[in-house]
């Protein structure tokens, strides 16, 4: 998740210009407020000069205007005869590098970006690391780097071992509605049967699935309530964690992490997953209410809106339970089998949840792998992967407000960003 000021009053557009969406301020200060009508008093005073940043949330909304498959997307150059009168003509010889750019101010007309908050609004330029930084992409601070090929090869290793996943007879989807990415907004119910016309549940007596099942009723979905973990459910983590160890997709995934020297030992890697996925930190005013778990899979309510949730089987055992109320889609994945990719509107249980992007059909360790996988190698940036041969985009997100060991980050958010590029 971008970082949100630190200082200052969240009514004034102070050291706020072009910041992504943060719904903990009372107004805005980025461009799509006058369309929403929710900027700051002060915004046209302090803002209209200003550079803005790329507007980025946790979640992808019609305030970025990028539907599930539109997710990377991001405004062209100038003209070459504009980009000289403006002294840029070395960027646009190279629009998509950081060669010559590093640390360069932010301009709104760049195609990517290469100054020091790039990360934290997922726009860097591919090389920003490689050009900017003293340590090469996907260092992390231990270990060996993590090329953008070998994200490709792996991401393809963990598909091939998804040994769990639903196979095509096992999910009838009923998908009806297809809506514009400037439609999932509206909040309308363009869908009158559910999304799931058949799922064979015989799935859900796999031990992983099982395993998985078990978490998802541990959890308050409010945020400003304290979670509290029992013994019990400190108990259905750790099965979790030891059911998805034993597959061939967490192996895969641990031999690939274990060869690049970020973990010595399956213990080591087993307890990081379970502090960056289970560690409780706060996402409102009340301690320890929040996880990356809880956010991603099960889902949340903050300020009146669904946060998190992307999960398939969840959002079937919802909609069973009449919980869940399918509005429509905006993405369906070009996978002609399982796991495939939806971008989807809905309500649940009286909360809207305008893009929600999710796998259907995968197994829970081939989604908790992908982005694992993610975080550990390209925390806050969009990661590119290869599933069947196709391309696929995972945004991850730190919890920057606190740590956990020395110094490490929990997970904020992780979500299918895009699958058109690589």
């Amino acid at each position: 998740m971008p970082l949100l000021p630190s200082s200052g009053s969240l009514k004034s557009c102070e050291s706020r210009c072009g910041e992504p969406l943060n719904p903990e301020a009372a107004c805005q200060c980025n461009r799509q407020c006058a369309r929403h009508k929710d900027c700051c008093e002060d915004y046209a005073r302090l803002c209209a000069r200003a550079p803005q940043a790329t507007p980025e949330s946790d979640e992808p909304s019609s305030r970025s205007r990028r539907s599930a498959g539109e997710f990377s997307g991001s405004s062209a150059p100038l003209p070459p005869l504009r980009a000289r009168a403006l002294g840029q003509a070395s960027l646009y010889s190279a629009p998509d590098s950081c060669r010559g750019r590093c640390h360069e101010a932010f301009d709104a007309h760049h195609s990517c970006h290469c100054n020091d908050r790039c990360a934290d609004f997922g726009n860097c330029c591919a090389d920003h690391e490689s050009l900017c930084h003293d340590h090469p992409e996907g260092f992390s601070g231990r270990g060996d780097a993590i090329t953008d090929a070998e994200l490709l090869t792996v991401s393809e290793q963990i598909y091939a071992a998804d040994i769990n996943r639903a196979q095509k007879e096992d999910i009838i989807l009923n998908s009806q509605s297809h809506v514009s990415s400037s439609e999932t907004d509206d909040q309308v119910d363009r869908c009158p049967e559910p999304l799931y016309s058949h799922v064979n549940e015989q799935l859900f007596s796999k031990p992983t699935y099982a395993a998985f099942i078990r978490l998802l009723d541990n959890y308050e979905r409010a945020t400003g309530h304290c979670e509290e973990v029992t013994d019990r459910e400190r108990a259905e983590q750790d099965d979790f964690l030891r059911t998805i160890m034993d597959t061939p997709v967490l192996k895969t995934l641990y031999a690939f992490l274990h060869s690049k020297n970020r973990y010595g030992s399956e213990e080591e890697f087993v307890a990081d997953l379970k502090n960056m996925w289970f560690g409780l930190y706060s996402r409102s005013s009340a301690e320890g209410d929040s996880s990356g778990f809880e956010h991603v899979f099960s889902g949340e309510v903050k300020k009146g809106q669904v946060s998190g949730f992307h999960n398939w089987i969840r959002f079937y055992l919802q909609e069973k339970a009449g919980l869940v109320n399918y509005y429509s889609y905006n993405y369906d994945g070009p996978w002609e089998s399982y796991p495939d990719v939806l971008g989807l509107q809905f309500n649940w249980d009286g909360y809207y949840k305008e893009v929600g992007s999710a796998f259907i059909g995968s197994s829970p360790e081939f989604e908790f792998a992908l982005y694992s996988l993610c975080f550990i190698s390209r925390p806050g940036k969009v990661c590119r992967l290869s599933l069947g041969g196709y391309p696929l985009g995972i945004q991850t997100y730190s919890w920057t407000k606190s740590t956990y060991g020395d110094g490490k980050k929990f997970i904020a958010t992780a979500y299918v960003a895009s699958s058109n590029r690589n």
